[in-house]
């Protein structure tokens, strides 16, 4: 069950988003170095190109879609995770069980409308505006699926 205003909040929440990566693209390159490795347990992402380290950013992760399930997880039901890195997803959850919105405060959302990684960034969408974050990353995983992190911080590497 969703409020009515819900959908026009999530597609705003996806246009801010949209407008956010695009800034973190041309500020700091992000698509276009040639490598990046997240550490869950340090709570970084970093963008790199063969002469080393380009660009350094903490993370939390909001989590993941499975192609074999058709359906995302949160990170806060995700207990794989490291703890350090759900507080953001915890706030959702509050957001979503205080304003009655299922996607948000159910561990599992179903991919009902047959796009997995649209499915993805509109919840990942909806995490960077109850946050405040400055953008999203997505990892692909094995079997369409993928794993989505959030950024809280970004700087040059030094």
């Amino acid at each position: 069950m969703q409020p009515d205003w819900y959908p026009a909040w999530r597609d705003e929440a996806f246009e801010q988003l949209t407008a956010k990566n695009a800034r973190l693209a041309k500020d700091f390159r992000l698509g276009s170095w040639s490598r990046y490795d997240y550490d869950l347990t340090a709570g970084k992402l970093v963008f790199s190109d063969q002469s080393g380290v380009k660009v350094v950013s903490e993370i939390q992760t909001a989590d993941s879609t499975s192609g074999k399930a058709g359906n995302w997880l949160w990170a806060w039901a995700n207990s794989n995770l490291p703890g350090d890195l759900l507080s953001d997803a915890k706030l959702v959850r509050s957001f979503g069980e205080e304003k009655g919105v299922d996607d948000l405060a159910q561990a599992y959302v179903d991919d009902t409308g047959g796009d997995l990684e649209a499915l993805g960034w509109e919840l990942t969408a909806a995490m960077v505006r109850v946050c405040n974050a400055l953008g999203a990353y997505r990892s692909p995983r094995g079997e369409g699926g993928a794993l989505y992190l959030v950024f809280k911080t970004i700087r040059w590497a030094n």
